[in-house]
């Protein structure tokens, strides 16, 4: 994990269009990358001193390599590093010459390398880094006050060459062995237990890991600095969770949710967890990185790791478990089973997506977190709709393009794509898939093929054809339902199409749909539907049969209108999983074009007035009513419908209070905020000034006032704060320490409007305040919340050079993106589409072209709703 002209004219021209076609399994040979295979690395010994305070390192490694292919020239990967000498079978020297901007060094040696094993010896120096990316150290204030630094690395997607001369391409495994000097205090972790430990000098020390098993450059990882750790075991394996100490009590949580992961996973993936022992990382503030999955020493950006009863929240507690479930499946697919290339990287990401919330969902099941992925399937699919979208398994030709690939197609689509296939195949099969393909192919590489050959082999189906139709091409089919009463009985005609939005010319494209259908007193039906029309049937002529049962399939539906009628009438007599549902396809068919607003306002209306209660349901309408506002901004009908949203919404608070009850459940507890937030947005006078009262006593007394409401009350009164009161806020921002804290009160100082605070939020975001890793994120949050992207769009253009120094190289390329998607300006998607950063690299036109399809798809939106809701506003209210 690392837990987002004309369009025509500018995606002609890049590499990303296109699906992978006629896959097969994974050879090594065939495998893609930049390096040639003519040389193979075996085994590395690494040797690393390490100056902090000057930021510099020096290594020597010996690599085992076997020579495939007799050869002069040895070309492998560096990044920043200067080879001194290069040394082959203890005595011929090569001449180096290094490409700095192609990352690569070629030893060439003056005779042929003959084929076989060989040692090659390399001495290096290099820099470390500020920036979280590589070797980097990471300064930040511990809990005693005193400024410390710790040194990290962060080795995805291609970074492992900043720490050394290698392979750094995931089909070269090969076994590591590191030592490293450090400062003597230093606590060391890395993939593989501490073997020796040794003084160096007066104020260092020489630090020793075991030989990890075989595995790609990119998962192995270092960490050292003032660090304690909380231990325990499971299933015979040690765990620990690590952090800054006088922190480490915050990972028992963690530690405990792992102690129950772990057996799970053993017997799901019929593979032990192989190594002698997995420890997780918390690091404090500068990780970009989110969480990575690195073989044995996992590491986490501190607010996902470490849970402080005084100042986390109920939600902060769900995500920690299921970030420490995604990058603990990872152990087994990505680490154990690795993609031979970044084109497969949804194979990494999409399934340890998938298995995080299902080992979530079996050890809280009183969390409800199926329905709850409404939220990523809408946003999934609201992405995968646009024309700027991309196939789940991409053609990646360079290192710029496989960091482009991390998004939530990758992510969210391959969660989806699995869950659907789960399904379709049946959990024990799916799971003996699962099984035979982590048993074949372990401590090797595999492509997407592999994986359904084997879930082809333990089902009885053929899996390929419906798998490959949603992983090897972009978008989502559309089911298109006609109903027809005949003979006592109504048969649906079911037919196919693509769904897109803001794509006027969308390739026509075929899939094999698995369908689930069904209704309240209903048989549930199951088919397969292709090209050829396919028919169901039920008896009487107004059964309210509803396609996607239970959500698990990535699809849309539209309905006719009798059809959708029967659904509208029994709404609320569906599970609360398909009332989300509903809802989210009816909202895209509006945005499509292809539904009037009206359909979805009736709904939500229907389900509101009936007491709606359930959290996924009463989020999806939330959510929708918030895109509505934006859309309605300018708009002299955006009081009218905040008017509307606060009669329909205000019973909902009235049922849950201010206050969490002694018995109130869980799912209740993370529903106040978001009500609370809602209606503070729409200016509810009543919410609007309890929110003050309770801000006032929180500035006076922070513990007056519950975690879970901090962020939402802050927000509230930061909306139209004065500069007193953006003071005090900014200051609590500068001297926070806790990361989780530290971005909830910035959060809500991003919902500041007044131009004068937007300027200060934007350069309070690169003034250190916020972590490095997190810079890039903050400014999009402010031109999300203060509803003027356009100004901090000017603003980041203006200290653009100042603020790129804190960036890791992977975070560049999106960087304007991320801001100027939030807008529905004409004048800001030209500007950026003419900025010499968004066609310097193809990460960076593949980052442009997204967010001008975002930006051109909003405009479209924001006129439909503008016409269409004040209809339905004048007829129904």
């Amino acid at each position: 994990m690392r837990r987002l002209l004309t369009l025509t004219t500018l995606l002609a021209g890049l590499p990303l269009a296109g699906p992978v076609c006629a896959e097969q399994v994974f050879s090594f040979q065939r495998a893609g990358g930049q390096l040639p295979k003519t040389v193979v690395p075996v085994s590395y010994g690494i040797n690393i001193s390490t100056d902090i305070d000057n930021l510099k390192l020096a290594g020597q490694e010996t690599i085992q390599v076997d020579v495939r292919t007799p050869t002069t020239d040895v070309t492998l990967n560096q990044a920043g590093l200067h080879l001194a000498e290069a040394v082959l079978d203890n005595g011929v020297k090569a001449t180096i010459t290094q490409d700095d901007a192609a990352e690569t060094a070629t030893l060439h040696f003056p005779a042929k390398v003959s084929k076989g094993a060989h040692t090659l010896v390399i001495t290096y120096s290099g820099p470390i880094l500020k920036t979280p990316n590589g070797i980097y150290v990471d300064d930040y204030t511990a809990p005693s006050g005193e400024t410390k630094r710790m040194l990290v690395t962060q080795f995805e997607v291609a970074d492992a060459r900043r720490m050394f001369p290698g392979w750094d391409e995931p089909a070269f495994k090969a076994t590591f062995q590191l030592n490293v000097t450090l400062p003597k205090e230093a606590v060391a972790v890395s993939n593989m237990p501490v073997t020796q430990s040794t003084p160096e000098g007066t104020s260092q020390k020489r630090v020793s890991f075991a030989t990890t098993p075989r595995m790609s450059t990119y998962l192995l990882a270092l960490v050292a600095g003032d660090m304690k750790s909380v231990q325990g075991q499971a299933d015979g394996t040690p765990l620990g969770v690590y952090a800054p100490s006088g922190l480490e009590g915050q990972g028992e949580y963690a530690l405990h949710a792992s102690e129950k992961i772990l057996p799970y996973y053993n017997s799901y993936f019929g593979v032990k967890y192989p190594l002698p022992k997995m420890d997780m990382v918390a690091i404090p503030g500068n990780y970009q990185a989110g969480a990575m999955e690195n073989w044995g020493l996992l590491t986490y950006i501190d607010n996902v790791l470490l849970f402080d009863p005084k100042n986390s929240t109920p939600r902060t507690r769900e995500l920690i478990y299921e970030v420490v479930a995604h990058e603990m499946a990872h152990q087994w697919s990505g680490d154990l089973v690795t993609m031979g290339w970044w084109d497969n990287i949804w194979l990494n990401e999409g399934f340890a997506s998938w298995m995080e919330i299902k080992a979530t969902d079996k050890m809280n099941p009183d969390w409800d977190i199926w329905p709850r992925q409404h939220e990523t399937r809408e946003e999934t699919m609201g992405t995968d709709a646009l024309p700027s979208t991309h196939p789940i398994q991409q053609t990646i030709h360079n290192v710029s393009e496989a960091n482009s690939a991390f998004d939530s197609i990758s992510y969210g689509k391959g969660e989806l794509v699995i869950r659907m296939l789960e399904g379709w195949l049946g959990e024990d099969h799916f799971r003996d898939g699962m099984r035979l393909y982590m048993k074949s192919h372990a401590y090797s590489s595999t492509t997407s093929q592999d994986l359904w050959q084997a879930l082809s082999k333990t089902s009885g189906l053929d899996v390929g054809p419906v798998a490959r139709s949603f992983t090897e091409q972009p978008g989502i089919p559309l089911v298109n339902v006609a109903s027809a009463c005949k003979a006592g009985k109504t048969v649906y005609t079911l037919t196919q199409s693509r769904f897109t939005i803001h794509d006027p010319h969308p390739a026509a494209q075929t899939w094999m749909v698995p369908v689930v259908a069904g209704g309240p007193g209903l048989a549930t039906q199951k088919l397969v539907l292709g090209k050829a029309p396919q028919t169901l049937s039920v008896a009487g002529c107004d059964a309210p049969l509803k396609l996607n049962l239970g959500e698990s399939g990535y699809y849309r539906v539209q309905y006719n209108a009798p059809a959708f009628a029967s659904l509208l009438k029994n709404a609320t007599h569906f599970a609360p999983v398909d009332r989300a549902n509903l809802l989210g396809d009816q909202f895209a068919l509006f945005r499509s074009g292809q539904a009037p607003l009206s359909a979805y306002m009736d709904l939500a209306d229907s389900l509101l007035s009936a007491q709606e209660s359930d959290i996924a349901v009463l989020q999806e309408i939330i959510g929708r009513f918030e895109t509505l506002d934006q859309y309605l901004k300018g708009s002299p009908d955006r009081a009218a419908f905040r008017a509307y949203a606060r009669k329909q919404l205000t019973p909902v608070l009235t049922r849950l209070g201010w206050d969490q009850k002694a018995d109130e459940n869980v799912l209740d507890t993370m529903l106040r905020p978001s009500v609370i937030s809602v209606l503070g947005r729409f200016e509810d006078p009543a919410v609007v000034a309890e929110a003050g009262k309770r801000f006032a006593r929180w500035q006076a007394d922070p513990a007056s006032l519950k975690p879970d409401l901090v962020g939402v009350v802050a927000r509230i009164a930061m909306t139209h704060a004065d500069e007193k009161t953006y003071k005090a806020m900014a200051e609590k921002v500068r001297t926070t320490q806790a990361t989780e804290v530290k971005l909830r009160l910035f959060n809500a100082l991003a919902a500041a409007t007044n131009p004068a605070l937007i300027e200060k939020n934007v350069a309070l975001a690169y003034s250190g305040a916020i972590p490095n890793g997190r810079i890039a994120m903050a400014l999009a949050r402010v031109a999300d919340e203060s509803e003027n992207p356009d100004l901090v769009w000017q603003l980041v253009k203006q200290h653009e050079a100042e603020i790129r120094t804190h960036l890791a190289p992977w975070s560049q390329d999106g960087f304007l993106s991320q801001i100027a998607a939030y807008s529905d300006n004409p004048d800001v998607a030209q500007a950026l589409e003419a900025d010499p950063s968004s066609s310097k690299t193809t990460g960076g036109k593949i980052a442009t072209a997204k967010a001008l399809s975002e930006i051109g798809a909003r405009k479209e939106a924001m006129q439909a709703a503008q016409s269409q809701l004040k209809a339905w506003l004048g007829a129904q209210h």
